[in-house]
């Protein structure tokens, strides 16, 4: 008796120290793949705090809710079968379909660009709705809309880094990664819409500290949007562009992605401090210019290019 129990818990052990590996196996994972979707993260937190400009603050909280549930419900119920589906069934289309991505994504930040040196925007189409509820509904449905989007790219971009790991492990991190970042993107963004609110209840504070932290806080919130939309702008064409580089040697293409890494290699050996760093950031220029040079001929195509006006009945009788 004394034996079985001994073998019993070695058998327990054993299957702790399986489960720990395994643990580690999808933390592991989890992290890479994240890190990399880092760049569409975010414009995702950059983009989401519109969604709720003009609302009553009593309902921003609930409709940042709406959204994170919406979101969620994307990554795990629609996009993860489907980007496991894809690995498995058609593994070979993973790198065409981050290539459109990575795309996308310089299209965004040089369309973007392009819209700060010429002064010339989007106007966004907005309705006149007068229900409360009508507007929110509307609102809620637009930001899940523009987040199934942001949300196909993080998972096509995280499970482009997960290809020799079991079916299990990569399912488990997929939905580790759709799960911390939608916590992480919606906590921030909650964070961010609430701040001025905060601010305002500070600077009415009988402390002179916590009046300052309070004006403080609400004179930040258009610094800070500001500040998150041209992070997000660079991160999409540096992530873009890397995405370009990695598919083009997947291709065989290699030789525009080597002369990138040749001459992040050479600064980094120039340099007598910080050769790591100065690797990376050379690299992350050299990716970006990838970038910028892909999204500036997309835009010229889509923006700048004169399109062929449709001849009306009267000027062609």
């Amino acid at each position: 008796m004394p034996g079985g129990l001994v073998a019993l818990l070695d058998d327990v052990a054993a299957l702790a120290k399986l489960a720990a590996a395994s643990v580690d196996d999808v933390a592991g994972a989890a992290g890479r793949a994240g890190f990399k979707a880092a760049g569409v993260v975010i414009d995702d937190t950059a983009v989401t705090p519109r969604y709720v400009v003009g609302l009553p603050p009593s309902r921003e909280l609930p409709i940042i809710w709406k959204i994170a549930l919406g979101s969620l419900r994307n990554k795990l119920l629609f996009i993860l079968p489907a980007a496991l589906a894809l690995s498995v069934f058609a593994p070979w289309a993973v790198t065409p379909i981050l290539m459109i991505g990575g795309s996308y994504l310089c299209f965004e930040a040089s369309e973007k660009i392009f819209e700060a040196l010429s002064g010339t925007h989007h106007a966004a189409e907005v309705a006149t709705i007068d229900d409360p509820a009508e507007l929110e509904a509307r609102q809620v449905s637009g930001a899940v809309r523009t987040d199934f989007i942001l949300s196909a790219e993080i998972m096509a971009i995280a499970l482009g880094d997960l290809p020799d790991l079991s079916l299990g492990v990569r399912a488990a991190a997929l939905g580790a990664v759709a799960i911390a970042i939608t916590v992480g993107v919606y906590g921030v963004v909650a964070l961010i819409v609430k701040m001025d609110d905060i601010g305002l209840h500070l600077s009415g504070r009988s402390s002179p500290a916590l009046r300052t932290i309070g004006r403080g806080l609400v004179a930040a919130m258009p610094v800070l949007l500001q500040a998150l939309s041209h992070l997000g702008v660079a991160a999409m064409v540096w992530v873009g562009g890397g995405i370009l580089l990695h598919g083009l040697e997947e291709f065989g293409l290699g030789a525009i992605p080597q002369a990138v890494h040749h001459l992040a290699e050479a600064a980094a050996h120039a340099s007598p401090v910080a050769q790591g760093v100065i690797e990376w950031l050379v690299g992350a220029l050299g990716a970006a210019v990838a970038g910028l040079i892909v999204g500036g001929v997309i835009v010229g195509i889509m923006h700048i290019l004169p399109r062929k006006r449709p001849v009306s009945a009267e000027e062609h009788a």
